[in-house]
């Protein structure tokens, strides 16, 4: 799909770079995303000039410019957390209004490779770690915003099952700690534009419809690996069961700050945010690991897209 069939870039992007950090860094990427107190507020991933990831919140009026980078990171690798003694990564945000807090699912990276983490905030000045809650080799996890039944749900990509393929599976916890076997939701799609790998984007969206999730998928080329996004909807009260999923790709590596950087070829969605009052839905994600951009979209078209899915 061409750009500006769906999503809409936005004119002023990339709209973070590393120049607009207080302090010194290599990239700043795959933010996630919210609304607090009138602000978009998002927990950045930024890479260091060591390698390594720590996760900073920047605010902005208007979710485009003027944006307010705290000096501090909220979350970096902890001494006291062996698992993410080579950084924190790629966050992803939801408001979890039974505990009156925001729930931070995250990336540790440490000797034995990528686990998901949690994370509790009430004020994104501060956070309660709940720890590693799936073990390496495992990312790209995003909890759903509320219960479905008795249990919170996340939805992660291990490579522990079937053979070291990734996909995107699905674990439940009546408490956030402690975690059921995971459940596989979708996968990999030989010969397709995702064959190589799938990864959950933003938190889900409750919608009418459905769960809508936005995804990241991977193909092996010549040049290297391409990682575009891709769509899908899931049942609201079975998130196990996909109701449609898009055949194409909505985003992908076209823009300069797209094409050039750090990793080339790359958009990594991690958040978005809804305007009900104009229906207007924002993505935010990574560009090249290196930058972070926008595109945006109306909810309705979205849902309407993915609906023509098999």
């Amino acid at each position: 799909m061409a750009d500006g069939d769906l999503f809409h870039r936005a004119t002023v992007n990339p709209v973070l770079t590393p120049n607009d950090w207080p302090y010194r860094a290599n990239a700043v990427m795959n933010p996630a995303a919210v609304r607090v107190d009138g602000d978009t507020l998002l927990l950045c991933r930024v890479e260091d000039r060591e390698g390594r990831s720590h996760l900073t919140v920047a605010r902005s009026p208007d979710g485009l410019s003027g944006w307010r980078v705290d000096h501090e990171p909220l979350l970096s690798p902890s001494p006291d957390a062996p698992a993410e003694a080579w950084g924190v990564e790629d966050p992803r945000v939801v408001r979890l209004d039974e505990l009156d807090a925001w729930a931070v699912a995250y990336t540790a990276y440490g000797p034995a490779g990528p686990a998901v983490a949690l994370a509790l905030t009430k004020d994104f000045r501060s956070v309660t770690r709940l720890g590693v809650v799936c073990p390496p080799e495992d990312k790209n996890a995003a909890l759903l915003p509320r219960r479905v039944g008795e249990h919170f749900v996340l939805l992660h990509r291990p490579r522990t099952v079937l053979g070291g393929r990734a996909d995107v599976w699905l674990s439940r916890s009546a408490d956030l700690r402690s975690w059921l076997a995971p459940e596989r939701v979708f996968s990999t799609r030989p010969g397709m534009w995702d064959c190589e790998g799938v990864g959950v984007g933003p938190p889900p969206l409750e919608t009418p419809e459905g769960w809508l999730v936005a995804y990241h998928g991977v193909r092996q080329t010549v040049a290297g690996q391409l990682y575009r996004v891709g769509l899908a909807l899931l049942d609201l009260e079975d998130p196990v069961r996909v109701v449609r999923r898009s055949p194409e790709w909505v985003l992908g590596p076209q823009a300069p700050y797209e094409l050039s950087g750090d990793v080339p070829g790359v958009v990594f969605p991690c958040g978005w945010v809804h305007d009900p009052a104009t229906d207007e839905l924002r993505l935010y994600y990574g560009a090249a690991d290196t930058c972070i951009a926008m595109a945006h979209a109306s909810l309705r078209d979205v849902l309407d897209f993915v609906m023509t899915g098999p």
